[in-house]
């Protein structure tokens, strides 16, 4: 047991080195043309007592997430709409407040099209971290930006995202801490576990404007919203008759049951956490369940083979959130020999690439099955990132990450509209020239 003194001096000194991170990362981005803007008090509150990074930081979703990044110049801003019915139905945030989208209507021949994008932004594993998460937009209404900017594949300009562009458009806010799965509360704390009703108050709320009526649909949604886009994916598709169109993207929502560094399971450990405190059992697919822990069911490799609906999986294969939460967590390199690698991939030891390589490896053979089916699609670049869809720089651009000369957003619209069978696989680290890697001093 450490002394009281020094485990505290140990905690400060984490919390500074995340901090710097956060504050690079976004000097990073800038400098590649990613647009972020970066508040400390996002990071840091005056109530957050004894957090992890792991828990609530979530700094890379914070640095480049969409809804957090300063807006480029004449990028579509699309203001906030709270589901006032929803606290009937108790679909609410961590906090009690109400959920909420943003909705920018399509026009001309998408008029009868839809996107619906699930937002990300991490997960609490205890009744400490959900607090927490309640005080932030991340848990609360009370703090979603009341406009965010739509690029990438919620943009309106025909060059940015011409498969997409004039569709009917949302983005649904994430506050509930389970990729929208949870069932349960916590009196005591104050806490609700309402994402699975969040979930269905926003489709309610959806279809009663207009959604319905659509002739074909997408859902999307990046990281812990990927993850909840491979989870809903077929519930998703019972909204609609069989004459719509549906089909989904998850984007950097491909999470691994593999071991860190130290040979443990950090990840597992943690969603073991949430599926347990935030009751979201009950909501897995059932062909999962009903044979496994409900935490595995948590993990996308063990659902993907048994969904129905066409779902196309974009990911990095050497997926920069993964590779510091997941695989190389401070927790799990206490002497900090993977501090340099985990922050920027160029940096990595010859021993530490392989490690990445088995990964990569790792993947592959998970996703197997999937890509046997005629239906699925498949973007798996070997990059050191997380989230390519909604950056308009990876999505859509001059400079956009490509395999075989495809780039992410002209596979995914051949994909959906059925133009090509898209299973690009990309030659493993370092061999792909047109990745935007991230760098973190």
């Amino acid at each position: 047991m450490l002394p009281a003194a020094l485990s505290s001096c140990i905690e400060v000194m984490e919390r500074l080195t995340a901090f710097c991170l956060v504050i690079s990362a976004a000097f990073s981005l800038c400098k590649c043309g990613v647009a972020a803007a970066f508040q400390p008090q996002q990071v840091f509150t005056a109530n957050e007592t004894n957090v992890s990074l792991l828990e609530s930081l979530h700094y890379l979703e914070s640095v480049y997430g969409i809804a957090n990044a300063a807006a480029p110049p004449n990028a579509l801003m699309v203001g906030l709409t709270l589901i006032h019915g929803a606290a009937a139905k108790g679909a609410v945030c961590l906090d009690g407040t109400l959920p909420g989208y943003h909705f920018h209507r399509g026009f001309g021949s998408g008029a009868n099209s839809w996107i619906v994008n699930l937002e990300g932004g991490g997960w609490c594993n205890n009744v400490r971290t959900c607090v927490y998460r309640k005080k932030t937009r991340r848990g609360s209404s009370k703090y979603f930006e009341r406009q965010i900017a739509f690029t990438g594949i919620l943009s309106d300009k025909a060059w940015e995202n011409p498969d997409f562009y004039n569709w009917n458009r949302v983005k649904v806010r994430y506050c509930d801490g389970a990729s929208f799965s949870g069932e349960g509360e916590n009196k005591a704390a104050g806490l609700h576990f309402r994402g699975q009703r969040i979930y269905h108050a926003a489709m309610d709320e959806l279809m009663s404007k207009g959604m319905r009526n659509a002739n074909q649909v997408l859902l999307a949604g990046c990281s812990a919203g990927g993850l909840a886009v491979i989870l809903h994916c077929d519930r998703f598709r019972g909204l609609f008759p069989s004459s719509t169109k549906v089909k989904c993207l998850s984007d950097g929502g491909l999470f691994m049951d593999a071991p860190d560094v130290s040979g443990g399971h950090t990840l597992r450990n943690f969603f073991n956490g949430v599926v347990n405190l935030q009751g979201a059992k009950r909501n897995l697919p059932g062909t999962c369940t009903n044979h496994r822990n409900p935490a595995s069911c948590f993990f996308p490799q063990n659902v993907i083979n048994s969904i129905r609906t066409p779902l196309f999986i974009l990911n990095a294969a050497y997926d920069a959130w993964q590779v510091q939460e997941s695989l190389a967590p401070p927790s799990a390199d206490p002497h900090g020999s993977w501090h340099l690698c985990r922050n920027n991939i160029g940096q990595c030891s010859a021993s530490q690439i392989q490690f990445l390589q088995g990964f990569r490896t790792h993947i592959l053979n998970q996703i197997k099955g999937f890509a046997a089916s005629r239906q699925s699609g498949i973007f798996l670049n070997s990059c050191f990132t997380h989230c390519q869809s909604e950056r308009q720089d990876t999505w859509y651009s001059n400079y956009s990450p490509k395999i075989g000369n495809k780039a992410i957003g002209k596979s995914v619209g051949d994909w959906y509209f059925d133009r090509a069978n898209v299973k690009s696989i990309d030659c493993p680290y370092p061999c792909d020239r047109t990745c935007l890697n991230l760098q973190f001093h």
